[in-house]
C-alpha cells in the first residue's frame, strides 16, 4: 500500500497514476484480484485520492489546471475499472454454468412409484361393463340398519347369518345397526327409492366374522347387481352373467352354476370358477392339495337368482306386473381369478409392490 508523502501533482505523474491503475485492472483475472487493484488505485488511500486531496495546497491558477487534470483521470480509471469489473463478471458467470451444468440426459434415481389398489380399479373396470349396457350405480352406508340388511331381504329373525357369530353388530345391540355383510340393502334401498324399471349395480365393502385365510377376509368387497323390470326371468340373469364373465376373464371362461338357497332369490343359485391355481388336478389327489380351493376344483364366485316376490312385496313393488334378478360377486376372488393372485391375504397387507405388479390390470 503507498504511503501518505506529498503528492506530485505534474502532468507526468498524473499519468503515470493512470497507467498503473488500467494495468492493474487489466491484469487481473479474478474478481478478487481485481478488487485489491481497485483499492489499491482507486480507493481512498491510492496515489489519486491523495493527490486530489493535495490540490487544496496549490495556489489559485495551477489549483484549477490541477484539479481538471485529476478530474480527467479519475473518470478514466472508473470507465476501465468498469468496464473490467463487467468482463470478469461475465467470464465467471460462464465458468461457473460450466463447472455447475447438469446433464439431464443421466439416468436418475426416482423415488419407488407407487399404483392404484387392483381392489379400487377392478370395481371400476366390473362397474363399467354396467355402465356400457345402460345401468346405474347405486351406493349405500357401510353401518346398515338391520332391517334393511336382513329383514328386508327376507331373513327370518332365527336365521343364523343375523347371529353375533357371523353378523358384526354396532354398539349398542339395541341400536339394530350392523356393519353390512352384504351390498344386498343398497338394492333394497334402491326398490324404496328409485322409479321402476330399476338396472343398478352396486359396489362396495362389506363384513362378515370370516376367517383370515388364502380365500377369506374378515372385510371384503362385492359387485352386486338388480334388475326389476316387467318379463324378467332366470335367463336374463344367465345372459348376463356369462357376459360379465367374458369380459372379465375372456371368452371361453368355465363357470358353472349349481343349486342353493339365498332367502332374498327364488330360485337361487351359486356361480363358482374352475379353481385357477390347480385347475382341478388336487381333486381327490391328497398328494397334490390346493389351499386355494381346498381340493374342490372350483372356487365360490358368488350367488345369484330371481328376485324373492316377498322382497319386491316388501319395498312395495307389484308381483304381479314386476319381476326381477340379482347376483352378487366378490371382487377379490374375480381379482384372484383374473391375475393368478393365490392369496387374498395379499390385498389387504398394504405392500405397494403387490399393487405395483398388477398395475395396469383394469383394462
Amino acid at each position: 500500500m503507498p504511503s501518505e508523502q506529498p503528492a506530485d501533482l505534474s502532468p507526468a505523474a498524473i499519468d503515470r497514476m493512470v497507467a498503473e491503475a488500467l494495468a492493474a485492472f487489466a491484469a487481473a483475472s479474478s474478481g478478487a484480484e481485481l478488487k485489491a487493484a481497485r483499492a489499491a488505485h482507486a480507493g481512498e488511500r491510492s496515489p489519486l485520492s491523495l493527490a486530489n486531496r493535495a490540490i487544496g495546497t496549490l495556489p489559485g491558477p495551477e489549483r484549477k489546471d490541477a484539479g481538471q487534470r485529476l478530474g480527467a483521470a479519475r473518470a478514466a480509471i472508473n470507465t476501465a475499472l468498469s468496464a473490467r469489473e463487467a468482463e470478469i463478471g461475465a467470464a465467471e458467470l460462464q465458468q461457473r454454468l460450466i463447472d455447475e451444468r447438469i446433464d439431464v440426459t443421466l439416468p436418475v434415481e426416482l423415488g419407488p412409484e407407487g399404483a392404484r389398489h387392483p381392489i379400487t380399479a377392478l370395481i371400476d373396470l366390473m362397474s363399467d361393463v354396467f355402465l356400457d349396457m345402460g345401468w346405474e350405480v347405486a351406493e349405500g352406508p357401510e353401518a346398515e340398519g338391520e332391517w334393511l340388511n336382513f329383514d328386508a331381504l327376507n331373513f327370518t329373525p332365527e336365521h343364523p347369518a343375523r347371529f353375533t357369530s357371523d353378523t358384526l353388530f354396532v354398539a349398542p345391540l339395541e341400536n339394530h345397526v350392523v356393519l353390512r355383510t352384504h351390498t344386498s340393502p343398497v338394492q333394497a334401498r334402491s326398490m324404496l327409492t328409485r322409479e321402476l324399471p330399476i338396472y343398478v349395480v352396486c359396489p362396495g365393502k362389506v363384513y362378515r366374522a370370516d376367517e383370515f385365510d388364502a380365500t377369506h377376509v374378515p372385510v371384503f368387497h362385492q359387485l352386486e347387481g338388480l334388475v326389476v323390470d316387467k318379463g324378467i326371468t332366470l335367463a336374463h340373469l344367465k345372459g348376463t352373467l356369462d357376459h360379465l364373465a367374458s369380459s372379465m376373464f375372456g371368452d371361453g371362461i368355465e363357470t358353472r352354476m349349481r343349486p342353493h338357497y339365498f332367502p332374498f332369490t327364488e330360485p337361487s343359485a351359486e356361480v363358482d370358477l374352475k379353481c385357477f391355481v390347480c385347475h382341478g388336478a388336487s381333486v381327490g389327489n391328497p398328494d397334490a392339495p390346493c389351499r386355494t380351493c381346498k381340493s374342490q376344483g372350483w372356487i365360490e364366485w358368488g350367488g345369484c337368482g330371481v328376485v324373492n316376490p316377498r322382497v319386491l312385496t316388501a319395498c312395495g313393488i307389484d308381483t304381479d306386473v314386476y319381476s326381477g334378478f340379482a347376483f352378487g360377486m366378490g371382487i377379490e376372488r374375480t381379482l384372484m381369478f383374473r391375475n393368478n393372485a393365490a392369496d387374498m391375504r395379499d390385498m389387504v397387507e398394504g405392500d405397494v409392490r403387490f399393487s405395483r405388479s398388477l398395475k395396469g390390470m383394469a383394462r
